[in-house]
């Protein structure tokens, strides 16, 4: 069970995690050098699953995911609340979901890196925290 500092820590070392993570995929101009630095890898380690050449729809998909988990990742940073991470938690389970389709699609499999990381991130925020004894006290 998570202490509510413990538990705010994490929330924040979330979104932490995120930002660096999603960051490169805020621009065209990073994202380009991401998916060179992606590709580059998928092939060195030999995996299947395809790394697609992106247009400039893809780009966009891209860019509009990474603009927006940064926006996420720095408001958790600054103001972390038990029921951000609660909300966090949720939306990394749907990221889970859409990445298993992917892989179930054909994707590279660096996706799988990605996956589990999400679901540690979901159980890790989603573990019980205990009541603050102060609160208990006052109810």
């Amino acid at each position: 069970m998570w202490s509510e500092q413990g538990y705010l820590r994490l929330v924040r070392a979330s979104g932490v995690y995120d930002l660096l993570v999603t960051l490169a995929f805020a621009t065209p101009w990073t994202f380009v050098l991401l998916h060179g630095q992606l590709l580059a890898l998928h092939q060195a380690l030999g995996l299947a699953g395809e790394m697609p050449t992106f247009g400039p729809l893809h780009m966009l998909m891209a860019n509009l995911m990474g603009s927006i988990v940064c926006v996420w990742a720095w408001l958790r940073i600054r103001h972390p609340q038990r029921r951000f991470g609660r909300y966090d938690a949720a939306g990394r389970v749907l990221f889970a979901c859409w990445q298993g389709y992917a892989l179930g699609q054909g994707a590279t499999q660096l996706v799988w890196g990605v996956l589990v990381l999400e679901m540690v991130w979901a159980v890790l925020q989603w573990w019980p925290v205990k009541k603050n004894a102060r609160a208990v006290a006052m109810a």
